[in-house]
């Protein structure tokens, strides 16, 4: 980690820094089931800028949430998946999932994503 803890008091304010980026959480939603490419995150994600995605994506390989492959090849090929570190926090996106999911459902407004994946173990049910 390239962080410097001591700076943080707060296990949960430790916890955002890694995760709170405007996209950062997004990226980390949908690299939780697949390896994923830059064109594929930006059609995932269409809000993002090139920019700004370019940036999130840094960010969590700096901080060893993700794992940047590069192969060889031309025209580039890079793919990002989940590091181990990344994927501890599955439970977290979980969680932010399921509440997201109640308070929208609460207020009347359709969920358009769905937290089912081919490799998980996570047994609640889905709220799509």
């Amino acid at each position: 980690m390239n962080r410097d803890c001591t700076n943080y008091h707060c296990p949960v304010d430790a916890t955002l820094d890694m995760i709170g980026g405007k996209y950062k959480a997004l990226i980390l939603w949908h690299l939780i089931s697949n390896t994923l490419r830059f064109g594929e995150l930006r059609k995932l994600i269409p809000q993002a800028t090139p920019k700004m995605l370019t940036q999130q994506l840094r960010e969590l390989e700096e901080d060893h949430l993700i794992i940047r492959t590069v192969y060889p090849v031309v025209p580039p090929k890079v793919e990002y998946t989940l590091s181990d570190l990344g994927n501890s926090i599955r439970p977290i996106l979980e969680a932010m999932y399921n509440w997201g999911a109640d308070y929208l459902h609460q207020n009347g407004i359709t969920v358009s994503c769905s937290m089912k994946f081919p490799t998980s173990n996570f047994n609640k049910k889905s709220s799509s």
